[in-house]
């Protein structure tokens, strides 16, 4: 039996991110680190993008900054600047490619493919996988893009969409999301927020051409990268022991109303790493229960009322714009958090609260 001091359990955003903050700050200098993880290939599969307000370790692998965006129902669009905390985009296969150079030069971290032959029971254990049980109350945020190249280089590359509802929402919430990465290089995705019953609701491929042609009336194009995706839209299920802290999703660092984790990810690296000797007596790290509560309310919201959710996603938006910003990344005052909330159609949050 093999024996680490440290052991990360998944190798994805969380596991990783982990693992190189540790690296960079040298704890694992005199310190043994595992890191098990069954995929042979570490190519590009996702795609992260949030509002950076906060510095990160992977500002290199950002794809794109954008200091404007939009949102629209039918009818009516909203401009929205984002100069002070610029959305971005990272590229995962630069992430993965960045983690691996640094990680790979350090003798004392191992790659392997199981658990089975080290002695767990002398390891600090960072866990990021998690139980979920299918349930038909749940939602989840779902979605799939293509990053497609135009002919004519005729895209907008300052401004992204953030939210297009204008499109078929079958009693769920569906909105399509461009990030223009050039003038003919742009990721172009599907997402819903439903508890994933609807079987039609997963023709992704024909939603995206039909959006693509259709309402960005490009019709000559190639698709680069495909990629698909699930996020939780509320705590999945973990199983800890007493050496064993849950990170990434597992540990509660999804944002349930918005599906933001990268952030929350990296600033739990970072906690982690600075407390590490006694990382078992520190208060544990979480997204602030304010934050909890009030998307608890929202999602109640969400899954009895989806028709109304593309005029409330509008509105909220109609607020001061670093407000907003500040309130889904997890940064907002409590007055910046009222007068979000004074936007919300208030009956219908106030009957959900009660």
């Amino acid at each position: 039996m093999k024996d680490f001091d440290y052991i990360i359990i998944g190798g994805g955003c969380a596991g990783l991110s982990l693992a190189y903050e540790l690296e960079i700050k040298k704890k694992l200098k005199n310190k043994t680190l595992a890191i098990i993880d069954n995929r042979t290939n570490y190519n590009r599969d996702k795609t992260w993008s949030f509002w950076k307000v906060n510095p990160h370790n992977f500002d290199d692998c950002v794809i794109k900054n954008w200091k404007d965006f939009s949102i629209n129902i039918p009818n009516k669009t909203n401009y929205v600047s984002c100069a002070r905390t610029p959305y971005q985009s990272i590229n995962s296969g630069l992430f993965y490619k960045k983690i691996f150079n640094r990680l790979e030069k350090n003798q004392n971290i191992k790659f392997l493919k199981t658990i089975n032959d080290i002695n767990v029971s002398k390891s600090l254990i960072f866990n990021s996988l998690h139980n979920i049980k299918p349930n038909k109350k749940d939602l989840w945020q779902h979605f799939a893009g293509f990053e497609i190249e135009v002919e004519k280089k005729n895209l907008d590359s300052e401004i992204m969409n953030l939210m297009d509802f204008d499109c078929e929402q079958k009693n769920s919430v569906h909105f399509f999301y461009t990030l223009p990465y050039s003038k003919s290089r742009a990721l172009v995705e599907t997402t819903w927020l439903s508890n994933m019953m609807d079987e039609t609701e997963k023709n992704y491929e024909d939603q995206l051409r039909n959006y693509i042609e259709k309402n960005l009336n490009i019709k000559n194009y190639k698709i680069l990268y495909e990629e698909q995706g699930k996020i939780p839209l509320f705590h999945p299920t973990t199983v800890k022991n007493n050496n064993e802290i849950s990170i990434g999703t597992a540990g509660g660092m999804t944002r349930l109303s918005t599906g933001y984790t990268f952030l929350n990810i990296q600033e739990h690296s970072k906690y982690i790493c600075n407390n590490l000797e006694k990382i078992n007596k520190v208060k544990k790290f979480e997204i602030k229960k304010k934050y909890k509560f009030l998307d608890k309310i929202f999602l109640k919201v969400l899954s009895k009322h989806p028709q109304r959710m593309p005029e409330i996603f509008y509105d909220m938006f109609t607020a001061n714009n670093e407000k907003v910003i500040n309130f889904l990344s997890n940064k907002s005052s409590v007055l910046e958090d009222i007068s979000i909330i004074l936007k919300m159609p208030k009956l219908l949050f106030l009957r959900e609260l009660i």
